[in-house]
């Protein structure tokens, strides 16, 4: 697909996305200290008037958060509408960047939930000051209780579990889990579920904003423990140092990821990764926008009561080619 849509390819899309709550079903991070930042962008689908503000728990650096930002950019030109996004990887903060929403009075608001007990009650001022809120990427068990509209997302605990199968499958005997950001539902999930399928994980809690610390504490932990034969990682960059990690320790172990950014996505065709679990965050990104824009303006709201799953799919050498392109060019 191009970055170029029009409002036909709108009605397309959300047709994607319906259909996509009949699959089975946030979240990385790595890379650089935090930052807030603004964007805009509309006027490709007409002027709507609308005024939409997408906050994240995004870490800058870390490319996964390109592909959200593509979408809903996208959206907005698409639905006429003007976006503001802003980040920032800690939860009081995110916080605060909900509330200004609020403040400038903006027309929706899509933010994840990364850390729910702390953003819910600023989600709630929200709705109870009649902006619609949608939620996507993270906190798939909690859009409900802030009263979101929906929530576009992968379900993330299925989604280890079908991990953990694959890797039993591959002759895992032992697997390690990194978790890279502390307090995340969603890379919490992961690893659960990782471990329902497959008891004999142990995770590893990593600093996701480094990557040398990420390779340093991979390698040292192989090292320590030959039993270890697989790692799965939860984002794309850690799946790299992981890569680093193992050809510095001399130790061969299989990687398997959440996510992907298109160094990765490489890794699996040249077969340095076995795969990766897809989520789709450049379609996250785009209906989140264009939920928000259908409610505004017609009432319509996606999921009956349920969330909308954008994943998980798994990528590996099989059908990597299918979506090796799209990835180049950030729309997948």
């Amino acid at each position: 697909m191009t970055p170029t849509r029009t409002r036909k390819r709108l009605i397309v899309a959300t047709g994607m996305a319906t259909s996509a709550a009949l699959l089975l079903t946030a979240c990385s991070g790595g890379g650089a200290p935090s930052t807030t930042s603004t964007g805009g962008g509309g006027g490709g689908g007409g002027n709507s008037g609308y005024t939409f503000a997408m906050i994240t728990h995004e870490t800058p650096g870390d490319t996964f958060w390109d592909r959200i930002k593509a979408g809903a950019q996208q959206a907005a030109k698409d639905t006429g509408a003007t976006l503001k996004y802003s980040s920032d990887p800690e939860a009081s903060k995110q916080a605060v960047l909900i509330q200004n929403a609020i403040d400038s009075k903006v027309d929706g608001i899509a933010t994840t939930l990364v850390t729910p007990d702390a953003l819910i009650p600023t989600i709630k001022k929200a709705v109870d000051a009649g902006i619609p809120v949608d939620t996507f990427n993270s906190g798939l068990d909690f859009f409900q209780k802030a009263g979101a509209l929906t929530h576009f997302a992968s379900n993330e605990k299925l989604a280890g579990q079908q991990a953990g199968k694959r890797a039993a499958a591959a002759g895992a005997t032992k697997i390690l889990c990194t978790i890279q950001q502390t307090g995340s539902v969603a890379l919490e999930d992961r690893c659960a579920g990782v471990k329902d399928s497959f008891p004999n994980t142990e995770n590893l809690q990593v600093n996701g904003a480094d990557d040398a610390a990420v390779t340093s504490a991979v390698q040292a932990k192989l090292t320590q423990d030959s039993s270890i034969n697989w790692v799965i990682t939860l984002g794309a960059p850690q799946a790299l140092d992981t890569v680093k990690a193992a050809q510095t320790a001399g130790v061969t172990v299989k990687i398997g990821t959440f996510d992907t950014n298109p160094d990765a996505a490489q890794a699996v065709s040249d077969g340095k990764i076995e795969w990766f679990i897809d989520q789709q965050p450049y379609l996250q990104g785009y209906m989140a926008v264009t939920q928000l824009y259908l409610f505004k303006k017609n009432g319509n709201i996606l999921g009956g009561g349920q969330a909308v799953l954008t994943g998980p799919s798994f990528v590996d050498k099989a059908n990597i080619a299918q979506v090796l392109p799209f990835i180049k060019q950030n729309t997948r």
